[in-house]
């Protein structure tokens, strides 16, 4: 079942929605080219677990920073604002589990097998506020912490 596509610079590979989860998860791994980085946005039916493979991920999430290395997870509950960015100069690679399954839907929807090629952006705000994702702001702003 996996799935690899773009999305705002990221490569996210979707290895279980869903279809194999009976709904209770997505399993997704994301590469983050160095500088990459999420606008803040919430999802405010489903928690996010980010799991580091490797490289280093700067999570913004409330009111609490994190820097994270290989070995190392953090849980972003549902309904948390939150920033993921790979801040270094090397790629970051992790894992998210996202509970109950969503996100799956908005990466296959509307992610594209061109990095260079812009998603559709009323597809993503359609689907974004079918699963109730909200975007908090710009690509490249930094929650206040």
């Amino acid at each position: 079942m996996a799935q690899s596509l773009w999305l705002f610079g990221t490569r996210l590979n979707i290895i279980a929605d869903h279809t194999t989860t009976g709904g209770q998860y997505d399993l997704i791994e994301g590469y983050f080219p160095p500088g990459t980085q999420t606008p803040p946005h919430r999802h405010t039916r489903y928690s996010e677990q980010l799991y580091v493979l490797s490289g280093e991920f700067t999570v913004w999430a409330g009111e609490n920073k994190a820097v994270l290395n290989a070995g190392e997870s953090f849980l972003i509950p549902a309904g948390t604002p939150h920033v993921v960015a790979a801040l270094s100069d090397q790629p970051a690679r992790g894992l998210v589990v996202a509970a109950p399954s969503s996100f799956a839907r908005l990466i296959a929807a509307v992610g594209t097998l061109d990095e260079k090629e812009a998603p559709d952006m009323a597809l993503f705000e359609r689907i974004s506020t079918e699963i109730g994702d909200e975007i908090l702001g710009a690509p490249g702003d930094i929650p206040r912490t």
